[in-house]
């Protein structure tokens, strides 16, 4: 678990290759230049720690590219205090960024392996999520809505109602929707019934799974 100042350096770089592909957000940026990639990634990967690209991880999924992590999270705007759902834990990495914001962080987690493993590995790096649940992203978490921001990590092919339901007035909900390729989607809920959208660009991500079990 070393994080070193040639890792440290890494990561500026990397910092610099998010800005120029647009993103602005200095509080973002500042979150990406301080969280320790290579550690969320096996030790023989250690190499493409700071590469923008994804990457696998454990049960067939990925750790995200760190430019969309760094997209999605400039969309949610998130503040400090603020109640965010997360689907699709996958590696913590994007909970981290999150925790580094300042955010109140319940996430879910439909992959057992990664749940355990991450449930477990997050505090030792000191980002505690107020909730990790090993359970269905597509039905949300009702009993702790709602909330000011829900990121989503996977591409879903459909918008899960629940989602939109379990938003505050005035939270907002990323989203990548699609099969093959996702288009960036955020949706803003104004009132009770009245949400406003946005797409943006196209990205691939892994798919959203259902319950199956």
């Amino acid at each position: 678990m070393k994080d070193t100042f040639k890792h440290k350096g890494l990561r500026l770089q990397l910092v610099e290759v998010i800005k120029n592909k647009g993103i602005k957000d200095e509080k973002v940026l500042d979150a990406i230049s301080k969280i320790p990639r290579h550690l969320f990634m096996d030790s023989g990967f250690l190499d493409h720690a700071y590469q923008d690209k994804a990457f696998p991880i454990a049960a067939d999924q990925t750790i995200s590219q760190p430019y969309t992590v760094a997209y999605q999270t400039e969309l949610l705007q998130v503040k400090p205090g603020d109640k965010i759902l997360e689907i699709g834990t996958g590696s913590g990495y994007q909970t981290a960024v999150l925790c580094e914001l300042g955010a109140v962080v319940f996430s879910i987690e439909r992959q057992r392996e990664l749940y355990k493993r991450t449930s477990k590995f997050l505090p030792k790096l000191g980002y505690r999520a107020k909730k990790l649940i090993f359970g269905d992203g597509y039905i949300g978490l009702k009993e702790e809505a709602p909330f000011k921001g829900i990121i989503v990590t996977a591409g879903a092919p459909f918008v899960p109602k629940p989602l939109l339901s379990q938003l505050e007035i005035g939270g907002r909900l990323v989203i990548p929707v699609g099969d093959d390729v996702q288009v960036m989607t955020l949706f803003i809920r104004n009132g009770v019934k009245d949400f406003e959208k946005h797409e943006f660009g196209e990205f691939r991500f892994v798919p959203l799974l259902e319950d199956k079990n």
